[in-house]
């Protein structure tokens, strides 16, 4: 069989290239190996989502009492009810992508994907032929030697995500978006979580300010956090505990807990799909690629997690569109990766884009900051979530270089600062742009009124 574009790896990557293609008239096919939709809408933000819902409905329920509600009986997670509800959220999804895909008139050929020579893929024995293949293989967790993931004691975020069984301990290394997650999740029903993180502060790559404000939510959620904490070792006893050897700030100690999850990065999916045959360029785990994804064997494409840059749907989709536009001719404009907007879905919710005051200093750029804190929100003190802050950095000309935000509801407002960093915009258009009242929304505009020393609210 013979196709116009032929991709690998059917995630955000993988679909959004499949369907742009197909809309643009080429005759396209999708190789998937597991289920359609990838890691994201089956094993990770999508079904990470709907768990973090039920644990928000169980705090909420343990809180009625501050809205006014009286709740007769004891409240109760059942995880395997909870895990059985996310895994129906992330099935809808797939079967979503099923019939777009099929709505797109887009051959899905299950099975594994391999390069065999240029244009050519072999799916377990069967060849197909393709003028341009898009590899967007994803990426799995990351595991290291000393933590060794034995998927009952010491687990992945895969394993974490369909648990039937609450632990009453639990230790979690790696304080990125997908540690503090599932870290809140098992936290917020109960469990006693520790969170390890190897680097100075708590979400590391977030503004510092953010970071010491998740640190305190995580604490008054009775979850200890150890920052600057080195893991050396885990391993499983005869009795099935786990033994976490730490060193940090007290030295060395050993911890304990029934359960260890391994949240320290991701690794590309590069294994087994050709690259050497073809002498694909590979550097440091990840496809090398141009701005327009080609790598330096003709009619061979990457996208997604497995080419440099931040490891996001999102970012793997906008990749997707772009590169099947360059094959298409239609000379798109590059990803910008200066805009690309970052969630986390903890209680308060962390959402960012653009750079950290820190980076701009680095960099020898003066800066206007603008900060609103929510207790001075009348939304977000009428719904009894005043934690947080948005806090908008301009540079000396008053264009927006980044916006941090912290706060019930934050990675719903992260669209307006990305946009307007994406447009360039000011302080004062952002300021002078009426908010709608009330919103949490509005602090966006109070803190551009921060910046310009014309804050009304504070």
């Amino acid at each position: 069989m013979k196709y116009d574009i032929l991709i690998i790896g059917s995630g955000p990557g993988g679909y959004v290239a499949a369907i742009r293609a197909a809309q643009l008239g080429r005759k396209v096919a999708l190789v998937e190996r597991a289920e359609a939709g990838g890691v994201c809408l089956n094993w990770g933000c999508i079904p990470t989502k709907a768990l973090l819902k039920s644990a928000q409905v169980y705090g909420y329920c343990n809180h009625a009492e501050q809205y006014g509600l009286e709740l007769s009986g004891e409240i109760r997670p059942n995880l395997e009810k909870i895990v059985a509800r996310s895994r129906a959220v992330a099935e809808t999804m797939s079967r979503g992508v099923q019939f777009l895909l099929k709505k797109n008139n887009i051959d899905l050929i299950a099975g594994t994907g391999r390069l065999t020579a240029p244009g050519r893929v072999d799916v377990d024995g069967t060849e197909y032929e393709a003028d341009h293949i898009i590899l967007a293989t994803g990426a799995r967790p990351r595991e290291l030697p000393t933590i060794p993931v034995d998927g009952k004691r010491v687990i992945t975020s895969r394993q974490a995500l369909a648990m039937t069984r609450l632990p009453e301990t639990m230790i979690v290394v790696g304080s990125g978006a997908i540690g503090s997650e599932l870290a809140w999740f098992y936290a917020a029903l109960g469990v006693k979580v520790t969170v390890i993180e190897y680097l100075p502060r708590m979400m590391p790559l977030e503004d510092e300010e953010v970071s010491k404000t998740m640190e305190r939510a995580f604490r008054k959620l009775r979850a200890t956090v150890l920052v600057g904490t080195a893991v050396r070792q885990v391993r499983v006893t005869d009795d099935g505990r786990c033994e976490v050897e730490i060193e940090g700030k007290k030295g060395p100690e050993t911890l304990t807990a029934d359960v260890v999850l391994s949240a320290v990065g991701i690794q590309a999916n590069i294994e087994g799909i050709g690259l050497e045959e073809l002498g694909v360029e590979v550097e440091r785990g990840k496809v090398q690629v141009d701005e327009f994804y080609r790598t330096n064997i003709p009619g061979v494409y990457a996208i997604g997690d497995i080419v440099p840059g931040p490891a996001l749907a999102h970012v793997a989709s906008a990749e997707a569109i772009c590169c099947v536009e360059a094959i298409c001719g239609l000379d798109p404009a590059p990803v910008d990766y200066s805009t690309i907007p970052s969630c986390v879905f903890t209680q308060p919710e962390v959402a960012s884009v653009g750079m950290t005051e820190q980076q701009a200093a680095e960099r020898g750029i003066a800066v206007k900051i603008g900060r609103f804190p929510f207790t001075a929100s009348g939304k977000a003190t009428a719904a009894g979530d005043r934690d947080g802050f948005v806090k908008l950095i301009f540079d000396e000309q008053e264009h927006l270089l980044g916006a941090h935000m912290v706060g019930a509801s934050v990675t719903e407002m992260l669209a307006e600062p990305t946009l307007a960093r994406k447009l360039g915009a000011t302080a004062h258009q952002i300021a002078r742009t009426i908010h709608a009242h009330p919103t949490m929304n509005e602090g966006v505009m109070e803190a551009a009124e921060a910046a310009l020393g014309a804050a009304i609210h504070l």
